[in-house]
């Protein structure tokens, strides 16, 4: 007899941040195993989610994960699309995301909020079904989803090493232009 996976069992999920009328719902694809100690997304003290959101200009100070609610005063919800922790996503498996798209699907078609912002490819990837071996450029898309605009991001997770923080930034940025919250650089 197999042993059950141990993801999640003890601390229950990292809990959703949304709400009605929301401008912009961030997905990330779980919480990693700090995250789900603490309750908080991208919680780990050396992931940069926190600090891109205040220089880029998408909320006007730096939060602390504990402060994750404060998102919904900027209009901001915050999410993942599968609800388990693990150490690495690469412990995801197929029956994970198919899970994760159906409650996810129906979270965004309820709130429609009026855009949506994958953090990192496999996130989207996982949600839409996009196929590792088709180029996807980050930024906004050109499709929208549920009435919403779209954007695919980086993930700022450490384990992350395609992207410096000045790329990450930018995108961040661009992202945050499009949604009028940044006039500038």
């Amino acid at each position: 007899m197999s042993s059950p996976k141990k993801r999640g069992a003890r601390r229950g999920p990292v809990p959703d941040i949304l709400g009605p009328r929301l401008e912009l719902v961030l997905v990330g694809i779980n919480p990693g195993l700090i995250s789900a100690a603490r309750r908080a997304h991208f919680a780990n003290p050396q992931n940069p989610f926190w600090r891109l959101l205040h220089e880029s200009g998408l909320v006007p100070r730096r939060l602390d994960p504990s402060e994750q609610r404060e998102l919904l005063k900027y209009g901001i919800g915050i999410t993942n699309l599968v609800a388990s922790e693990t150490a690495s996503a690469a412990e995801l498996g197929p029956e994970d995301f198919e899970r994760g798209r159906r409650a996810l699907a129906v979270k965004l078609g309820r709130l429609r909020p009026r855009a949506i912002a994958f953090v990192g490819v496999t996130a989207y990837r996982g949600f839409s079904g996009h196929s590792a071996g088709k180029a996807l450029e980050l930024g906004e898309q050109p499709e929208g989803l549920y009435g919403a605009r779209l954007f695919v991001l980086p993930n700022p997770s450490g384990r992350n090493a395609h992207y410096q923080y000045p790329q990450m930034l930018e995108l961040f940025g661009s992202m945050a232009r499009a949604l009028g919250r940044k006039t500038s650089g």
